[in-house]
């Protein structure tokens, strides 16, 4: 899951960037509002954290012009700003979840899971797609009650697809998901990691929509075949 974290402090984006990228996320890190801007018409991104007091262009006013242009990606304000003025305005500017510094990072690793899987119109933490079950908290995957053990971007990149199961993902827009601006991505690295996916989860789990790009699927339940 591809995230915008725009933070001025670079101690506290360092150890943010670090602790997200831990939990599993791909960050990318801005340090100015302006570059918050650019960053985020790219559309590329799941959610953001966002500071308010920010150089170039004031956290608010990112968010405001955010959701002027109908924009819905969730973004977690994580702020100094702790009087209540200044938290039901960041609200009603279109902050989906507010959080105080200092803050404990597990705590804000859970409210971006939150609310990602509202986004996706789900509030179970845990992505279902027939006997395949994926758990983001815990990065486990259990295929009919079995464990399957995935590299971490399998992982993401089957995290991606069953976060919008049926939907047809493009390579650009699962390289968008997996990989961050830092990232070298081979011209066929989506497809090396998918065939190794399909290997674990079953060749048929994962279809290609030819010419269109792929989408996770039911997998067969055991002794069953897939259907053609």
């Amino acid at each position: 899951m591809r995230l915008l974290l725009v933070e001025d402090d670079r101690m506290i984006g360092q150890a943010m960037k670090q602790g997200l990228t831990d939990a599993g996320f791909t960050v990318d890190w801005v340090t100015d509002g302006l570059a918050a801007q650019g960053a985020l018409a790219d559309g590329v991104y799941q959610v953001a954290v966002l500071d308010l007091g920010l150089p170039g262009k004031d956290g608010m006013t990112v968010l405001r012009d955010l959701r002027a242009r109908r924009d819905h990606l969730p973004v977690l304000v994580v702020t100094a700003r702790d009087a209540v003025a200044d938290r039901i305005a960041g609200l009603n500017a279109g902050a989906d979840d507010y959080v105080l510094k200092p803050f404990d990072l597990d705590e804000v690793v859970a409210r971006l899971r939150a609310l990602t899987r509202r986004q996706a119109g789900s509030g179970l933490p845990m992505l279902e797609c027939g006997g395949l079950v994926l758990d983001p908290v815990r990065r486990e995957l259990h295929l009919h009650n079995e464990p399957v053990s995935l590299s971490a971007r399998e992982f993401s990149l089957l995290q991606a697809l069953m976060q919008r199961p049926g939907a047809v993902l493009s390579r650009e827009q699962l390289e968008d998901a997996v990989y961050g601006w830092q990232q070298e991505v081979g011209s066929n690295a989506v497809e090396v990691h998918l065939h190794h996916l399909r290997r674990k989860i079953g060749a048929d789990t994962i279809r290609n929509v030819r010419g269109v790009g792929y989408k996770v699927v039911a997998p067969p339940a055991p002794g069953q075949r897939a259907p053609q």
